[in-house]
């Protein structure tokens, strides 16, 4: 998963994973894999938040869409329902206030072609900043135009897709017009075996995890229904694919992937705070004692480190913490910050090359240390 964030002070979220782990690849490439004609990974956010995620993981995650089809807004909403909070809100002011919305978005997409959330809602009346918000629930930035309301249910259901980008704004299409013709055809699976198959993943992807982390409802790698992960896990213990282990210093207990390799690590790498290594704080922090906190939404008096600040990872350590900005029209990698860890080993000449190889990779003709 390669997980979406519109902050770019630095470099767009979905970019930086590639980077940390194959260095200066071509985010053109990744592009045309993610929006092109023939996609290999599609956007959704029924993994881990909005993400990235691979076009053979579609059958994985139709239940959840299912879910959010079968929901009648207005009740309580199904623990197998992911939508943002301003579609739960919004869909039960829609049903009673516009109730045709829906279907008349859908069919001007399906007449129309792709279109932004913007064009759909052309000629609503926008609220203004200085405008009361119409359900303080959601919070300001989640009181959405009736149009995007109704254009993010659909996307949650399924009946369409993110085609591209403008700028960062989502490009909605039909469903079938935006994923291969191969992966539509695949055979819907059952939600448990879908199920199962996504705490796999998440096994193989972590090694050693909790429960919590591997599945839980907050914090895990592919977040489940809190009484469906407990199932999820006992079945795969019970079928040897997880090896419960007690971990040192760790109360909960830990789950082993069977076929996980144990070995040294040396890696030299800038993580994204949306990086899946990190994304999870609390286990960061259990793992490499490295507490670490994203800064962008602290005032800034209240910063510690810096803006959008980098765990710097050497061997199998956290060593540093790093503040990077893309000055792009100074053509400058500009680094107004670096902390230590304490007792981290002597990482100048690593980083500095890291930093190098960041700015040729972002296009940038200089570092600017401090």
């Amino acid at each position: 998963m390669l997980q979406v964030d519109s902050v770019n002070v630095l470099c767009r979220a979905h970019y930086l994973p590639g980077f940390s782990r194959l260095g200066a690849y071509s985010r053109e490439t990744l592009d045309r894999m993610a929006w092109g004609d023939e996609p290999e990974l599609f956007e959704g956010f029924w993994g881990h938040k909005a993400s990235l995620l691979p076009v053979s993981g579609y059958p994985l995650v139709r239940w959840r869409m299912r879910a959010v089809e079968r929901q009648v807004w207005g009740e309580a909403v199904g623990a197998e329902v992911s939508v943002p909070w301003a579609v739960v809100v919004g869909m039960e002011r829609l049903q009673r206030e516009r109730p045709g919305l829906v279907g008349e978005v859908l069919g001007r997409i399906a007449a129309e072609g792709a279109m932004t959330a913007g064009e759909l809602g052309a000629g609503e009346v926008r609220r203004k900043k200085s405008d009361a918000d119409p359900d303080p629930s959601t919070g300001s930035m989640w009181n959405w135009q009736d149009a995007k309301i109704a254009v993010e249910y659909l996307f949650a259901a399924g009946l369409v897709m993110i085609s591209g980008r403008r700028g960062f704004e989502r490009v909605y299409d039909l469903t079938e017009r935006v994923l291969p013709e191969a992966v539509l055809r695949a055979p819907e699976l059952a939600a448990d075996e879908a199920q199962r198959e996504l705490v796999r993943i998440s096994a193989r992807s972590l090694g050693v995890a909790t429960a919590q982390e591997l599945c839980g409802k907050t914090g895990g790698h592919y977040p489940l229904p809190q009484a469906t992960a407990r199932r999820v896990v006992a079945e795969l213990v019970e079928e040897g694919e997880l090896v419960p282990v007690q971990v040192e210093g760790v109360k909960q207990q830990s789950y082993l992937s069977a076929t996980a390799e144990a070995g040294p690590v040396d890696a030299c790498a800038l993580i994204s705070p949306f990086d899946t290594l990190i994304w999870n704080r609390d286990r960061t922090e259990r793992l490499f004692d490295f507490f670490y906190r994203i800064s962008i939404y602290t005032p800034a008096a209240q910063r510690i480190h810096g803006y959008y600040v980098l765990p710097f990872l050497l061997g199998d350590r956290l060593v540093a913490r790093v503040d990077l900005k893309a000055d792009r029209k100074t053509s400058t990698l500009v680094v107004p910050t670096i902390t230590a860890e304490p007792g981290a080993p002597d990482f100048t000449d690593a980083l500095i090359a890291e930093l190098t190889l960041m700015a040729g990779w972002l296009g940038l003709e200089r570092v600017r240390l401090p």
